[in-house]
């Protein structure tokens, strides 16, 4: 059992309400001199070629020259950033690019050396020197800190960014750099990027010019990414429905056997959100003269003999619902709209010649949208999951087919507003300026434990570059093998990711549904994939910080700890939000201690395991993490607050709960915002305001450590005509701490109790009060639960007993084991750490499991703490353990 062991509970016998639509958009706030990123979502009632943009520079920023076949333009942005250009013609680009839309930045202080031979550019951050000729290795440099960039024509991210696609990848694939770097500089060059012209259609650049941008930040990463957003624009906000459960499987579905599955799903109490239906809702068996079937735009009635009922029937399961497309063969003859596309486009069918895919012609995507695709959007096709995988040509060079289906599916949506929520996409990373386009699709990885290990790194280097939203094939597509564990853990890696699909290839053997899995991993799959639903409050705040704080979700953990060296050596480890840290699982049990094992690396700081909350941990090192089947290591730092979803009956779509849980670690003051959609109503519009955080509904939730005072609200509502409802049921629920009795200070709450369980305090406030208007103080809800309160002392013998019961091996290992730990009369703590390392015939496994709670707590009486020694263990890893000896 763990501190959400309620995720396998009905709890209260109360009935769940139907989800309603909601629909919500963002717009491009500010100016883009403002130290906040605008975010690129605009009016659904605008066309697709309207976007917000001004990619002119502050021309006070600007130092500008040179003479006949060699012309030089620098733009200071800011301090630390710097645009450098260079034209054999005095031409310029003040276009948006595919990567920078908003140029016009306040001018920085900066001063400037202007000789006949030569420029320096100065601010408190770099050195520019150029010698007024093309930009070479020679005669281009900057200095930032101790490091010199010297030109070379290409960007520059050592700490990686992401890839275009994990197709076909059994492991580690290579990365496109990001904007962050070990080195104090990085380089993002924009030479090649698409442009769009004043009216919104794509355009290419003049050959021969140089583009690019260095990134000054010496380490200061999240000013880095910050500043990028500024340039680049910020994520848009997620619809609250992305955050659930999406199932897609390559699979022949009929409208039957899909319904059937969905309605399975619901009964065994699992929710989800998203119906994605592969390339088989389309005809694919077509007549050899046409092609494959690959491309299809015309529903297989053999299988879907009414796809308006179908859609239907989806929507009122409360799903949204995504088809996949290939668009590379275009509009061929055997299509139901072929004729229709036809006519719009001029195109003789006399022939049956096929009407081309051209991405470059405008008049083709105005058809591709507005005849061919709409009439599908009305039967009841939310948004498409676009599967390009042609490469980066086209008939024009410089045009990425996949950046204009990105670009032009996303503004396009905005039309299906009313059923999505807010404009969305789903499909590839077509380079550094995609993140305005989510949700990104990585592609058809192989099922292997390698492809599981690569995927916690990919997604959070990913957010270097500022793609946060990355959508993957939890589980493995094709080829690999089955396992019941990799499944599992892949399972837990999607709960704690941006988005969790489940998806799988066409095969008798490889499906998702948790039902289809042995007993045990089945039911740990159902209850992580109820408790992703669980945590949509926690996520949909979290989706809206990606947005107007620039913070994606999840982050490496060296974006909050730039200058401690050990940060860049945990690659599968990540914060999930402010106070959350993740190790994912990724390797095998390990066949004795009944485990699995992740090397992590805890910050400074103290830290309860939310899924072991009896494990509390003293951070500020390297550690070794142990978990069972069902528990995936993640720590929680003392001040947190998590907000869960905990409704007795999670439903399809994810509508707001009826009850909050809060889970709550003591320690150290915390707060956490919590912020939804205004109302329960498709009618959502938007008020102007200097902060669009304040267009959703907010209840402040704050915990004062000293005073041992939690406060919850008021709930402010910003359409509080629309409020919802004047109660919710509210839970408080003490993460590894239970030594504390509980008082009500306020009225508000109908009934309370306290339980102690799983190692945790849980407190019941039943319905509290709920103040709607922003005009009114509002009521708070307040409770005093105890003066300074603290994290429980690990119980490291009961713990170490525990795993050494568990463990499979001989009686007699075990007994040296324990007395090791628990014989304090054999010697001094550092004497039988060094002797439980040296025991010969006990294997690593166990002796680093019981050496990992011997050494947590640094409260504990005996405790190993700052002594532990770790054994090397064949197969963890590559790394020699005897580098991590911590004496």
């Amino acid at each position: 059992m763990s501190a959400l062991s309620f995720i396998k509970r009905a709890g209260r016998s109360k009935p769940s309400s139907p989800a309603a639509p909601m629909l919500s958009r963002s717009t491009a706030a500010g100016t883009p001199s403002s130290s906040r990123s605008p975010v690129v979502d605009t009016d659904a009632t605008t066309d697709r070629y309207s976007f917000p943009s001004n990619p002119s520079a502050n021309p006070k920023a600007v130092v500008t020259g040179g003479t006949k076949g060699s012309y030089y333009r620098f733009t200071i942005l800011t301090s630390k950033l710097i645009r450098y250009e260079w034209s054999p013609d005095g031409g310029f680009e003040d276009r948006v690019s595919t990567f920078a839309l908003f140029r016009n930045f306040d001018a920085p202080a900066f001063r400037t050396v202007d000789k006949e031979d030569r420029l320096e550019i100065i601010t408190d951050h770099f050195h520019l020197q150029y010698d007024k000729k093309k930009f070479s290795t020679y005669g281009f440099s900057v200095k930032v800190a101790d490091d010199v960039w010297r030109y070379d024509g290409n960007s520059y991210g050592d700490l990686g960014g992401t890839a275009r696609t994990l197709d076909g990848a059994w492991g580690r694939v290579d990365l496109d750099p990001g904007v962050l770097s070990r080195r104090a500089y990085a380089v993002l060059d924009d030479s090649k990027s698409m442009l769009f012209d004043a009216d919104g259609w794509i355009a290419t650049r003049k050959p021969g010019r140089i583009d690019g941008y260095i990134f000054a930040y010496n380490g200061d990463h999240k000013a880095a990414i910050k500043d990028f957003y500024r340039l680049s624009g910020s994520q848009p906000v997620l619809p609250r429905w992305t955050l659930g459960n999406w199932w897609s499987r390559y699979h022949a579905y009929s409208a039957e056997e899909y319904l059937e599955l969905m309605d399975h799903f619901q009964k065994e109490g699992v929710p989800l959100s998203a119906a994605v239906i592969d390339m088989d809702w389309h005809k694919v068996r077509i007549p050899s003269k046409y092609g494959s079937g690959w491309t299809g735009y015309s529903w297989n009635r053999d299988l879907f003999p009414q796809p308006d009922k179908f859609l239907k029937q989806l929507h009122d399961r409360r799903l949204k619902v995504t088809v996949n497309d290939h668009p590379a063969d275009g509009i061929r003859a055997f299509e139901d709209q072929y004729k229709e596309v036809a006519k719009a486009l001029n195109h003789d069918t006399s022939r049956e010649e096929p009407i081309r895919f051209d991405c470059c012609s405008r008049k083709f995507m105005d058809a591709y949208f507005d005849v061919l695709k709409v009439g599908l959007e009305k039967q009841g096709i939310d948004f498409w999951w676009i599967d390009w995988q042609q490469g980066t040509r086209s008939r024009i060079p410089g045009v990425d087919p996949l950046w204009v289906l990105n670009h032009y599916h996303y503004l396009t949506s905005r039309r299906n507003v009313k059923t999505i929520e807010k404009p969305i996409t789903f499909s590839r990373y077509a380079g550094a300026g995609s993140h305005r386009y989510p949700i990104g699709f990585s592609g058809d990885t192989q099922i292997s434990w390698a492809g599981l290990q690569f995927q916690p790194e990919f997604t959070a280097t990913a957010s270097n570059i500022g793609y946060g939203w990355w959508s993957h094939d939890i589980g493995g597509h094709w080829g690999g093998w089955r396992s019941n564990e990799l499944t599992v853990r892949w399972v837990q890696l999607g709960v704690f990711s941006p988005i969790l699909r489940l998806h799988s290839s066409k095969s008798l053997w490889n499906s998702k549904e948790p039902w289809s899995f042995e007993s045990q991993p089945g039911r740990i799959i159902k209850d992580f994939l109820v408790l992703r639903h669980r945590l949509v409050p926690y996520l949909y705040t979290m989706n809206i910080r990606a947005a107007f704080d620039a913070e994606p979700l999840i982050q490496p953990m060296y974006w909050n700890h730039p200058h401690t060296e050990e940060a860049y050596h945990v690659p599968t480890q990540y914060y999930f939000g402010p106070n959350l840290v993740v190790a994912p699982i990724t390797s095998p049990d390990d066949g004795i201690t009944l485990t699995s094992s992740t090397r992590a690396w805890l910050p400074e700081g103290r830290y309860v395991s939310l899924f072991a909350p009896h494990i509390v941990y003293t951070g500020n090192r390297h550690i070794q993490l142990h978990r069972p089947l069902d528990q995936i290591p993640v720590l929680a730092k003392e001040g947190t607050i998590i907000p869960l979803d905990t409704t007795p009956t999670v439903s399809n779509g994810t509508p707001r709960p009826e009850e909050i849980t809060i889970l709550l670690v003591v320690g150290k003051d915390a707060h956490f915002n919590l912020l939804e959609e205004p109302h329960a109503s498709s009618h959502h519009y938007e008020i102007p305001h200097d902060d669009p955080r304040k267009n959703f509904t907010s209840t402040p939730i704050t915990w004062n450590q000293k005073a041992g005072r939690l406060t919850i609200g008021p709930e402010r509502n910003p359409h509080s005509q629309y409020h919802t409802s004047p109660n919710r049921y509210w839970k408080v629920r003490l993460i590894g701490h239970t030594a504390t009795e509980a008082s009500l200070k306020t009225s508000g709450a109908g009934h309370w109790k306290v339980t102690k369980v799983d190692g945790s305090t849980e407190i019941d406030l039943g319905p509290v009060f709920r103040s709607g208007a922003t005009d009114s103080a509002g009521q708070v809800f307040e409770m005093f639960v105890g003066h300074d309160l603290q994290l429980d002392v690990l119980d490291f013998r009961k713990q170490a007993f525990d795993r050494i019961h568990r463990a499979e091996g001989w009686y007699a290992d075990k007994d040296r084991v324990w007395n090791c730990v628990a014989d304090a009369n054999s010697g001094s703590v550092q004497e039988r750490v060094e002797r439980l390392y040296h025991l010969d015939g006990v294997y690593a496994s166990l002796k680093n499991s019981v050496m990992e709670v011997w050494a947590a707590d640094d409260r504990a009486e005996g405790t190993a703490f700052g002594r532990e020694i770790w054994t090397s263990v064949a197969g963890v890893g590559e790394e020699d353990w005897d580098d991590y000896v911590l004496v």
